[in-house]
């Protein structure tokens, strides 16, 4: 008997793309369900996500949910509420796939693989209360960043500089100046490109304002970087809307953004301040009939407002957006679910740890520069004794050559004194020669007058000499005298250098290694962290170192809780308080706005950066703004949005 081999079903392909990532799927339709997830990176961590290619075997009819799902556990994604697929439908118009239905009876793209992208759909009023885990903050991090650099969301040039020193803290870690090579930013995508062109501004000039504020994010790590990057970014006046299109009753173009806080209609040349605000506490119900859609307020005395869109597909893509970031709010202003709160305990658990980690190796980098600086001061101390060492050695050198010399010149002076003792003597003989001569001729008197005459000059020479040699005599006994003197000098000498060398050779600095008294003796717990020097340690020495169909479209009632303007207002205190707080980081902004005005192009300015200007000399912001457009009641706003 031969049994027969089982088909294989119906397969498909699906490449999701996110942010940093690209994911594919074999989808299969028949009713078997094995999960295989096959991983081709090289990388050990999910969150580096760098070309990662996983394969997804029979999927059961193929729903969308569980494609959503199968790619959020691939990637360690829990906050999944804020995230959707948006793929490209047949009319070429961008949709978000339907959890709820089967991929392929949806208008997805007839190729394979099918293409999908794995966007944030909705974002959060605060990135800091409401994201979670590093992931989200990961993935909203790289999408706000790709729509600044895009110029979906408009950045001040100031603000595009400063967010740039944050991207490349979170990229590459600390600024170390003796690593960090000129240059080595200027090929990364960072700045905005109409930033760019508005300056004349080197890639150069460019790189050394981002590197001064880098330079001052040192001990960050990537997902505080991060955070501190979307902190700024939303704040930006665009951040986190979705534009529409619309045409209310007068027949005048708007735009109609979807928030999440509520509903904002700007006028047709300014998508940068909503000229009014209807806060989702305000709606009660929102629906469509074709291309007509209704809002109907919780104010029943207020009158529904109406504006139209060009097509029906934009209507059920503004109800989706709707409803989903009411949920959102709804959600936001309710206790936690047990998930949350699971995930809350998780993060600030593991933030702890972090933190904790971070300060250890803080302090223990202190510890290691302490040593370090006192090995160093030792060394200088120890250098320092080495060349009062040299130098008494030196003197010592210079003593003993002196002592040296007063001994040969001692002995030089002596002999000098005996040679002229025995000249004197033989002149004091020659004298006395000469007189017993000088009398015998004085006594031989009697010869004749030539005789006489010849004695008499040999009597005037022999007087002459005789009184030389007396001169002579006592020339040389004052210079007997004199080199008896230098005697007595040169001993004297030779005395003083014979102390000075007995007090050099008593100094204790003579050898040239210090006593170890004059070394400092480190802690104990100081010793793992000195490299080993060859000193021993020891006592004186170193240590080593819900959609309800309507009768006539689609209609959706919106459920609000009556505190909810309170809590609204309570989140508007805390942005002004964050304000308050970010008073430095302004004026460090306007300083580098000052700095590189001088070299701005009028001529390339965009209308966005005149209405940004506009609104900075009126002193206003996102937050000003919002507040004048949400003020008056529900009724007055609704007449002037009829009137625009």
């Amino acid at each position: 008997m031969f049994k027969r081999e089982k088909k294989s079903g119906k397969m498909f392909l699906v490449r999701v793309t996110t942010m940093d990532a690209e994911l594919e799927f074999k989808l299969d339709i028949t009713p078997s369900i094995q999960l295989n997830p096959v991983f081709t990176s090289q990388h050990g961590t999910v969150l580096d996500f760098k070309h990662f290619s996983y394969s997804l075997l029979e999927f059961y009819k193929a729903v969308g949910r569980e494609l959503f799902d199968q790619v959020c556990r691939t990637i360690g994604l829990r906050e999944a509420w804020y995230f959707g697929l948006q793929y490209m439908d047949s009319k070429g118009f961008f949709a978000w796939l339907k959890l709820d239905k089967k991929v392929q009876d949806q208008d997805i793209p007839k190729k394979s693989p099918v293409p999908f992208t794995f966007f944030a759909k909705f974002f959060p009023e605060d990135v800091v209360d409401e994201l979670v885990q590093e992931i989200t903050q990961h993935l909203f991090f790289l999408q706000v960043k790709q729509a600044i650099l895009k110029g979906d969301i408009y950045c001040p040039p100031e603000a595009s500089v400063l967010l740039a020193s944050y991207a490349v803290q979170a990229k590459y870690g600390d600024y170390e100046e003796s690593m960090y090579k000129p240059g080595s930013t200027i090929n990364e995508d960072l700045l905005p490109q109409r930033v760019i062109d508005q300056y004349q501004m080197t890639s150069d000039m460019w790189e050394e304002r981002i590197k001064t504020w880098y330079a001052d994010h040192k001990g960050m790590t990537r997902d505080e970087a991060e955070m501190e990057y979307l902190k700024i970014a939303q704040d930006l006046e665009m951040y986190g809307v979705n534009y529409f299109e619309i045409i209310n009753k007068k027949g005048s173009e708007l735009w109609l953004g979807v928030t999440a806080d509520g509903l904002k209609i700007f006028e047709k040349a300014n998508k940068m301040s909503p000229k009014i605000t209807f806060p989702w506490s305000e709606i009660r119900n929102i629906s469509f009939d074709d291309k007509k859609f209704t809002i109907k307020p919780v104010d029943k005395k207020s009158m529904s407002f109406v504006f139209y869109s060009s097509k029906i597909k934009l209507n059920k893509l503004i109800l989706d957006l709707c409803m989903g970031n009411h949920e959102l709010f709804m959600r936001r202003r309710k206790p936690d679910s047990i998930e949350v709160q699971q995930m809350k305990a998780q993060a600030k658990e593991e933030k702890r740890r972090r933190q904790i980690e971070k300060e250890k190796l803080a302090k223990e980098k202190q510890l290691r520069e302490k040593i370090q600086r006192e090995k160093a001061e030792l060394e200088n101390v120890l250098k320092h004794l080495e060349d009062e060492a040299r130098k008494a050695q030196e003197e010592a050198h210079k003593a003993q050559d002196a002592l040296k010399k007063s001994e040969e010149s001692a002995e030089l002076l002596a002999k000098k004194a005996q040679i002229a003792q025995e000249e004197a003597m033989l002149l004091a003989q020659k004298a006395y020669k000469t007189e017993v001569e000088f009398q015998r001729i004085k006594i031989s008197a009697s010869k004749t007058e030539e005789e006489k005459a010849m004695l008499e000059r040999k009597a005037q020479e022999s007087e002459l000499l005789a009184t030389r040699m007396v001169e002579e005599s006592q020339r040389r006994s004052k210079e007997l005298e004199q080199v008896r003197q230098e005697l007595v000098k040169a001993r004297l000498a030779e005395r003083q250098a014979r102390e000075k060398l007995t007090e050099v050779l008593k100094n204790p600095y003579h050898n040239s290694n210090p006593p170890r008294d004059f070394l400092l003796e480190l802690p104990k717990e100081f010793s793992d962290y000195i490299p080993s020097t060859g000193i021993s340690p020891g006592s004186n020495g170193i240590p080593n170192t819900g959609i309800c169909p309507g009768s006539n479209g689609i209609s959706c009632d919106l459920t609000v809780d009556t505190d909810m303007e309170q809590l609204t207002l309570q989140i508007e205190r805390e942005r002004v308080e964050y304000l308050e707080k970010s008073k430095h980081l302004q004026e460090q902004l306007r300083e580098l706005k000052s700095e590189i005005e001088v070299l701005k192009l009028e001529d390339k300015l965009t209308p966005l950066d005149y209405i940004y200007e506009d609104n900075a000399v009126r002193g206003e912001n996102k937050y000003s703004t919002l507040r004048k457009s949400k003020s008056g009641s529900t009724r007055a706003r609704v007449a002037f949005f009829e009137e625009l």
